[in-house]
């Protein structure tokens, strides 16, 4: 059956929420003990950042696909990946974890990837973007997300977070929609052009920027708690909806990403090791050279505003 994207459209517009749908001031915050606060800052600062790099991944997408449903649907999808990183603002906001208005501090490896995304992201293919941000959202969104449930009681997380999974389930569902139409057009033409664009010096420092990330993500929230296992799945759960179609496995850039984001779970040589010395080359490194963080930043707020 085709896959009807006015009325993905429809239904996105339908589903749409608000900050201030939700009541702020609620009981539950005083469920986070002192002993989860200072952990639970850091789990929370990396998910704001995570949210607004896939944010920059859609408005990349909606640049790139000529006008008509889909290209909405990447517009709402950046607004709302936009609109979660705010809703966890206002979580870590609600939890005693901001003074006044200070956002949280980007860690160095994604400080490093928005930078990149700012300079980049506009020139960045589909094939490209429409392979990597459903692996994005099935590893880390879905390991994250299930994390801190389990982790908070708090009602008014839970609550925020069922309107993130519903919104996540949509963009997943376009995500291997487009994976599939990739997969159904010219391999050899797919193939030409995947090659042609990964060997642009900006696509392998970009790439060089993500493997470290990825792993030093995943390393941080085992770290945290989250069982191993968990994380396993949610990585395979790009690989379970992608190898159920045979267009998607025609994408070539599909297995490299299905491969790396497996390796990097089990921490496999050698990329544990090119990994580990990235990170290590990473923290080392400067960022007061990058200047400004980008002025698309500032579109983060924990206000509770109705749009």
């Amino acid at each position: 059956m085709t896959f009807a994207y006015p009325d993905m459209l429809a239904t996105i517009r339908a589903k749409q929420w608000a900050l201030a749908d939700i009541d702020w001031d609620a009981p539950g915050a005083e469920t986070i003990t002192d002993e989860q606060r200072p952990r639970l800052a850091t789990f929370m600062a990396d998910l704001v950042w995570i949210e607004h790099v896939g944010a920059r991944g859609f408005a990349a997408l909606a640049h790139q696909v000529p006008p008509g449903p889909l290209r909405e649907i990447y517009k709402h999808f950046h607004a709302e990946e936009q609109k979660h990183a705010n809703a966890e603002l206002a979580l870590m906001r609600r939890w005693g974890m901001l003074d006044g208005d200070a956002m949280p501090v980007p860690n160095k490896n994604i400080r490093l990837v928005i930078s990149w995304l700012d300079r980049y992201a506009e020139g960045l293919r589909v094939p490209v973007l429409g392979t990597v941000i459903p692996s994005l959202e099935t590893a880390l969104d879905g390991a994250l997300v299930k994390f801190l449930l389990d982790e908070v009681d708090d009602p008014i997380c839970h609550q925020v977070f069922r309107h993130i999974n519903s919104d996540e389930s949509r963009h997943l569902a376009v995500g291997f929609q487009v994976l599939e139409q990739l997969g159904a057009g010219p391999i050899r033409q797919l193939a030409i052009e995947t090659a042609g664009f990964a060997l642009r010096p900006t696509f392998l420092l970009g790439a060089l920027l993500y493997a470290p990330l990825l792993s030093r993500m995943s390393a941080n929230i085992m770290a945290l708690g989250l069982d191993e296992q968990k994380l396993w799945q949610a990585v395979r759960r790009y690989e379970n909806v992608g190898e159920r179609s045979p267009d998607i496995r025609r994408v070539p850039l599909y297995h490299v990403v299905k491969l790396h984001a497996k390796a990097t779970i089990h921490r496999s040589q050698p990329l544990r090791l090119l990994a580990d010395v990235s990170n290590v080359a990473i923290d080392r490194f400067p960022i007061r050279v990058l200047g400004h963080r980008p002025s698309w930043v500032q579109e983060l707020t924990y206000e509770p505003v109705a749009k």
